[in-house]
């Protein structure tokens, strides 16, 4: 029966996909009759053809992968992804460095007269937040430094003159020193830069004589260089007992440098009299708009040069100002419209619309608060801004709405710097137009030639090398004395901002 079958068969296999086996003819005779009877060709044929452009689809899916995944993905989104956009934003990233990043989490204390620092020593002074991943660099009343891993408590060496947190490469922050070498010997001025170290390892900042002692000492951020006034014991015939020094006038070199002579006699004390400012060439600070973050690696635009005392300024789409410090570690709001360097009494120019008396309006203001954010439209849920200028002279022109049955008027330009006096940051702002607005669009700023800063003389870091000039002053014998540490203060600080005329304006707030 098998072999009349296999041989019935025989003219109507050649289309097959495998060729017929006994088995197959074994199973065929298994199946009923009435079964048999009842079968439609013609659906079966449509189920093979439909299994046959399925297994078409898959190999030209095989064959095309990439596009079957990228329109696989496009059907997903278009099925799925309705109301669920992405509310995240795809940006690069920079290499991380954890000590600038992390978040400081803790306090750091320090017992000055014993010479301990830690996070657990919270009986004693405090000196700055920190996190537990920070090196701490260390100065003694008698000339050493060193650089530690913070801890819970740490022995470092008595009668600590200053600590704070230690950045490593940090060629900005610079130590002024006034040394006694030796118990009797002559006093020598320092100024130098701590950027790498061997941690743990106490380094001597004197000759390292025995019975050195630091007379003043300060740690300055950008370079900063004071002046003190020296004060001499009056012993024997000595005629000048008291003289002023400047520390612009002494080199910065090596941290094992000697320094500058100052005298060969006995100091009584010195004093702080006058705080400096930076003696550092300017910093050259670019924004990289790929991952939003400062940098002085020149990618991306050129914001300035920036001294110790500079900021930049800060301008946000919601109506926002502030002036902050260019660190590299900032991070930016998405909506950041202005970024530049802050030049105080340069007005800066907006238009707004204000959503209570759905009025725009012009307003000129300088920066009044210049550690703090503020608010310069009206706090109106429906309140926006249209443009903000920080050029001197801004000009802007004004497109009306085309009124139904009249033409529309022509445009108008506003010369801002006529058009509003600068007033206070919280005024109101004059009104613009009364006439229903399309649009506001800058144009070109006229002509200003802006004041040249005024900055103190600029020093190089140099090596160590020569000294440069001494300051020596007759005197007599000299005895062992107290010395005076970075906790000087100077308060003799005055303002020199534009004052401001709020008269006839209604504030914001």
């Amino acid at each position: 029966v098998i072999k009349a079958i296999d041989k019935g068969l025989q003219p109507h296999i050649k289309h097959l996909k495998r060729a017929i086996t006994e088995e197959d003819i074994v199973r065929l005779t298994e199946i009923r009759i009435k079964r048999i009877s009842k079968f439609d060709i013609d659906k079966a044929q449509q189920k093979i053809d439909a299994l046959e452009d399925q297994i078409a689809e898959v190999k030209h899916h095989l064959a095309n992968l990439i596009d079957y995944a990228i329109a696989y993905f496009e059907r997903l989104k278009k099925d799925y992804g309705e109301g669920k956009e992405r509310k995240t934003e795809l940006r690069a990233f920079e290499d991380v460095d954890a000590t600038k990043v992390v978040i400081r989490n803790t306090k750091l204390y320090v017992n000055r007269e014993e010479g301990f620092i830690g996070t657990s020593l919270k009986r004693d002074e405090y000196v700055c937040d920190c996190s537990d991943i920070d090196d701490i660099i260390v100065f003694t009343q008698e000339g050493k430094m060193m650089v530690t891993k913070v801890d819970s408590k740490t022995f470092v060496g008595k009668n600590i003159i200053h600590v704070a947190v230690f950045k490593k490469k940090d060629k900005r922050t610079i130590y002024n020193m006034i040394y006694r070498d030796g118990k009797k010997g002559p006093s020598y001025v320092k100024r130098f830069a701590v950027t790498s170290i061997t941690r743990d390892r106490e380094y001597d900042m004197t000759n390292g004589d025995k019975g050195s002692v630091v007379w003043y000492f300060s740690a300055n951020p950008n370079g900063e260089a004071e002046v003190v006034t020296v004060l001499l014991r009056q012993v024997g015939s000595i005629k000048k007992l008291k003289w002023d020094l400047d520390f612009a006038d002494i080199l910065i070199k090596g941290r094992s440098s000697k320094g500058n002579l100052v005298t060969k006699y006995s100091i009584k004390r010195i004093e702080l009299k006058e705080k400096g400012v930076s003696t550092l060439k300017p910093r050259k600070i670019w924004f990289d708009d790929t991952v939003q973050r400062l940098n002085v690696d020149e990618r991306g635009e050129l914001i300035g040069e920036f001294r110790g005392e500079d900021r930049l300024l800060v301008i946000t789409q919601s109506g926002t100002v502030k002036t902050i410090i260019p660190e590299l570690t900032t991070h930016f709001d998405s909506d950041m419209i202005v970024l530049e360097k802050w030049i105080p009494k340069k007005p800066i120019s907006a238009i707004y619309y204000d959503g209570e008396k759905e009025r725009y309006y012009v307003k000129r203001f300088l920066i009044e608060q210049e550690g703090k954010e503020e608010t310069f439209i009206s706090s109106h849920p429906e309140s926006q801004l249209e443009i903000v200028s920080t050029d001197w002279r801004p000009m802007a022109e004004v497109e009306f709405t085309k009124e139904r049955g009249k033409d529309r008027k022509p445009n108008m330009e506003v010369n801002l710097e006529e058009f509003i006096a600068v007033k206070g940051i919280n005024a109101l702002g004059n009104q613009l137009t009364k006439e229903k607005i399309n649009q506001i669009n800058l144009l070109d700023p006229l002509p200003f030639e802006a004041p040249e800063e005024v900055h103190a003389d600029e020093l190089d870091v140099v090596d160590e090398e020569t000294v440069s000039v001494d300051l020596e002053v007759d005197s007599s014998d000299d005895k062992s004395e107290q010395p005076k540490n970075d906790s000087s203060t100077d308060n003799d600080d005055s303002d020199d901002d534009l004052d401001v005329d709020d008269k006839g304006q209604v504030t914001l707030f």
